[in-house]
């Protein structure tokens, strides 16, 4: 009898891949904090850089607000287009070649940064040019937006880049200690939902079944995932989340945490904290030996053990930025922001109190770890996140405008950003052997995928288009 035939696949490098992105130390925390000085200036420049096109964008876009969900018929396509373009390469093209071909440049990049934007501050302060007012009431909610935009970029640039030779394997994520670019992912997306979370807006009585309607597309989409990327036998990272577990199923769990065992902003803070020191007091006592062996059971628990345990990381990071997002812009009003002088000083001061506090905890408890998501990476994610949101707030100190066609685009269907970009990158994966492609290649690739991204997600936006699951 003849032997059965191998299973086609649809991606036969899977293995490969797998290996590509697994036993990964990760880079510095000093080059970590480097690349979030370069960043967020990238977005700063386009900001100072105003032309009458863009005051006329802007105008409309204003009046749009009121309905947000109303087509945006008195701008000009093509204006619009040419911004976004504008945008693209300004913001976009950057900060994927710092990713890329220019990420051994990293720390000289951000001295000059740093360098030439104190300068440029200094020059307008000095030649009698007025900055921006620091009462302006929207100032707050425009650096949010600029700031949840740029970890969205961030990720949907770096889940395709990985897969090239040309992204240093340092940015990618580690096994099990260590930092790096790519292990901040879903901490960012945990802490942006936190700071501007009903719970930091004072807004905690939630009924139930509308806690369970914002929840299930989470659910859904993570049991998308998981039958897809089965189905085309697409490369899973085992030791990421586990056999069955994703991203989406993480952020549900820590949506229906937050959701059902209801604590006031005012105490989230000290509740976090106690969740996390109980949690990291369990890692040294067992857990993290457990979570970070290679050796699986058969129970659900133990083929996705690095997904579930780390819940309680998640959990306790979201607590803490639900506190943050309350006292630094929020206060005891759930809709107006506070002073932007006053929260600006106060976010400098907590993020380097945070980078502290995390190598201290790195050198003396525990290594980071994002794959048990302990205590010293929580500290970690805070520390950048806010570093990122301090560097932004600078704008109150360059004239020019608070916001970007391309970031409106994005902050109004951030949802979607992120669901076309997986898409994206699965069709990418798919018909292209990322492992065998040059450098040029790869950079070509890349700066195609992310020009359809911010088209097609900005023309969406033009024509009123928003992606609602409720």
């Amino acid at each position: 009898m003849d032997p059965a035939l191998p299973k086609p696949s649809f991606n036969p490098n899977k293995h490969l891949k797998e290996e590509f992105v697994s036993n990964l130390s990760g880079s510095s925390m000093l080059e970590i904090a480097a690349l979030t000085v370069t960043i967020p200036i990238l977005v700063l420049i386009r900001h100072s850089i105003t032309t009458l096109q863009f005051g006329t964008l802007k105008s409309s876009a204003s009046l749009r607000k009121k309905n947000d969900d109303a087509p945006s018929g008195n701008r000009s396509f093509k204006a619009y287009l040419a911004m976004l373009s504008l945008d693209f390469l300004v913001i976009v093209v950057p900060m994927l070649l710092f990713f890329t071909v220019l990420a051994d440049w990293t720390h000289v990049l951000a001295s000059l940064f740093t360098i030439l934007t104190l300068l440029y501050i200094v020059a307008k302060w000095s030649g009698g040019s007025s900055p921006v007012l620091e009462g302006e009431p929207n100032s707050l909610r425009a650096y949010i937006t600029s700031y949840r935009v740029i970890v969205m970029i961030i990720t949907v640039l770096c889940i395709l880049a990985v897969d090239f030779r040309i992204f240093p394997r340092r940015y990618a994520k580690t096994e099990t200690y260590g930092s790096s670019l790519m292990d901040l992912g879903v901490g960012a997306f945990v802490l942006a939902n936190s700071l501007v979370s009903r719970q930091a807006r004072n807004i905690t009585s939630v009924n139930w079944k509308t806690a369970i309607v914002s929840i299930s597309p989470l659910i859904i989409l993570g049991f998308f995932r998981l039958v897809t990327t089965t189905g085309v036998d697409y490369q899973v990272h085992v030791s990421e989340y586990g056999v069955h577990w994703n991203f989406f199923f993480t952020l549900a769990a820590v949506s229906i945490l937050t959701s059902f065992i209801n604590i006031p902003p005012q105490y989230s803070g000290v509740f976090g904290s106690l969740v996390l020191v109980g949690y990291q007091f369990w890692l040294m006592h067992g857990l993290n030996h457990y979570l970070l062996s290679n050796e699986r059971g058969a129970d659900i628990i133990s083929q996705n053990k690095e997904g579930i345990f780390s819940i309680y990381g998640y959990w306790g990071m979201y607590l803490i930025g639900v506190h943050l997002g309350n006292y630094l812009f929020f206060g005891s009003h759930s809709t107006a922001f506070r002073s932007s002088r006053w929260v600006r000083m106060r976010v400098w001061v907590l993020s380097i109190l945070f980078w502290l506090l995390t190598v201290l905890l790195d050198r003396h408890v525990e290594r980071i770890s994002r794959r048990t998501c302990n205590l010293p990476y929580v500290t970690m994610v805070l520390a950048d996140n806010l570093q990122l949101l301090s560097i932004l707030m600078l704008a109150d100190l360059i004239p020019g405008s608070k916001t970007s066609v391309l970031e409106e685009a994005f902050n109004r269907n951030l949802l979607a950003t992120f669901l076309l970009a997986n898409i994206l990158t699965g069709l990418v994966n798919l018909s292209v052997d990322t492992l065998s492609a040059s450098s040029i290649t790869a950079v070509c690739i890349l700066l195609v995928y992310a020009y359809v991204l911010s088209t097609v997600i900005g023309i969406a936006d033009y024509f009123g288009m928003k992606l609602k699951f409720w």
